[in-house]
């Protein structure tokens, strides 16, 4: 690669502390940025490679805090010759440059490591799970604000933890953490972590092995003592069967809808009940901001965190009544000549448009399509007889949804924008219907990010 496909910013500062810990920083998005912000900070010899352009937002931080970086492209034996290297969580392992890494035996961690290794005497809740991460970590946050705590929410829901804690340190961290972000911790340990639900996703980053994604869900607390606490859903099929094979030193807190239990929280005759320390809260699920089954679990892994951080009862009721929930996560847009439109964009798997459907009180026209990660549709077969009047698919390549719902949907409509996926569905739905985008799949053929698909859909809505 010649110089002019580089951009290069160089500080000399940097340059000339050879003798420090060399950190490179692999991928410039937020966590990276982050990454490189705090090991600067801490007075590692830090620079960072993205194979792709980096945002100007980023490059101007980088270039003010004297920050060595390259974009499109990567300098491959300055990488090799690193000390440490903190990895994207987007970077697969079957990354040409990752394998070099790993063959030369070079330490590499997370950005939430490197976040963690600086926290200081800070609590940490960590949140993970195939489903319900963002709206769980969010409401978490909300009950910690209503209740007057100092706390920051970081992680996977889009600022950095690395980043907070250099500029701007607490004592208490909110995280969404995922399963790439897990991959490569070391000794990151919350003081309460968060399983909600475990569901086929990702496997193309997997080995294709449903086993390897919940070992990796699990590695939440495999650095946990009997000090922290361990909030899950035993609802969950694979959690509690992944539960038998393991010997845990830590405080358990299950969550049910089935059963009773003795510490934790479940949900009996509309009533949840939370049971932690000597306080107990009861609260009817009809007061719940968030609706449908799977908020209900959502709101007990919340409010036993809440319960874990000393929180009292008052201040958890008042923060799940008061919860909005988040953008494109069941976001109602706007009503069109009857006909209501949602954006559910987030739902990347099949799982989370399972849960849109299951909350839908209405018929509906579905807007599905994009990646596809190894989807079963199978699974929402049943529901999609049941509540789903047609189908537009919005992506490069429809076939798969073509083939698994040709027998259960009469209309299926191909587009690949959301200008005409909007206008299509509004053709079909009638009034007293709502067309929902839940598209159970990434977004990457036609967009940059699930975000841009539900701010291109809400756009397209409001053109109508």
């Amino acid at each position: 690669m010649n110089n002019s496909e580089k951009d290069m910013s160089l500080s000399s500062s940097s340059a000339s502390s050879g003798n420090a810990h060399r950190l490179v920083i692999l991928g410039g998005g937020e966590s990276g940025v982050g990454a490189a912000l705090l090991g600067k900070q801490k007075g590692y010899n830090v620079f960072l490679s993205d194979g792709g352009p980096l945002k100007d937002s980023y490059k101007q931080e980088l270039v003010l805090n004297g920050i060595e970086f390259e974009e499109g492209g990567h300098t491959e034996e300055r990488i090799l010759s690193a000390d440490e290297i903190v990895k994207s969580p987007g970077i697969p392992e079957k990354n040409e440059l990752v394998k070099k890494i790993r063959a030369k035996g070079i330490s590499v961690i997370s950005e939430i490591e490197l976040g963690y290794r600086f926290k200081g005497d800070s609590k940490i809740v960590a949140i993970t799970g195939s489903n319900g991460k963002s709206t769980t970590t969010s409401l978490i946050y909300h009950i910690c604000k209503v209740a007057g705590l100092d706390a920051a929410l970081v992680g996977n829901i889009g600022y950095s933890f690395a980043k907070q804690v250099a500029e701007d340190p607490k004592p208490l961290y909110v995280a969404e953490i995922s399963s790439f972000q897990l991959d490569d911790i070391k000794e990151f340990r919350p003081d309460v972590a968060v399983l909600l639900n475990i569901t086929e996703d990702h496997l193309d980053r997997y080995e294709y092995k449903f086993e390897n994604y919940i070992n990796s869900k699990f590695r939440i607390i495999e650095n946990q003592t009997e000090q922290d606490h361990f909030i899950y859903n035993l609802d969950d099929e694979v959690i509690a069967k992944k539960l038998e094979t393991l010997t845990l030193h830590i405080n358990q807190l299950p969550f049910s809808m089935r059963q009773e239990v003795k510490k934790g929280a479940y949900i009996k005759a509309e009533q949840m009940m939370l049971k932690i320390q000597e306080e107990r809260v009861s609260m009817s699920i009809y007061d719940f901001a968030l609706k449908g089954i799977h908020n209900q679990h959502n709101t007990m892994a919340a409010g036993i965190a809440a319960s874990t951080l000393g929180i009292r009862k008052e201040k958890i009721r008042e923060a799940v009544k008061t919860f909005e929930s988040l953008e494109h996560r069941m976001e109602y847009v706007a009503t069109v000549r009857g006909v209501d439109f949602i954006n559910d964009s987030k739902a990347t798997n099949v799982n989370s448009t399972w849960y849109a459907l299951e909350s839908l009180k209405k018929p509906a026209v579905l807007i599905l399509g994009g990646v596809d990660k190894g989807n079963d549709y199978t699974l929402i077969e049943d529901l999609v007889k049941e509540r789903v009047k047609a189908i537009v698919c919005m992506g490069v390549d429809n076939k798969k949804i073509h083939a698994a719902f040709k027998d259960v949907v009469k209309t299926i409509v191909d587009t690949q924008s959301a200008h005409d996926a909007v206008t299509s569905a509004f053709n079909l739905a009638a009034k007293g219907e709502a067309v929902l985008l839940s598209p159970a799949c990434s977004s990457f053929d036609l967009f940059k990010n699930y975000e841009e698909r539900g701010k291109k859909f809400k756009e397209a809505v409001k053109e109508l």
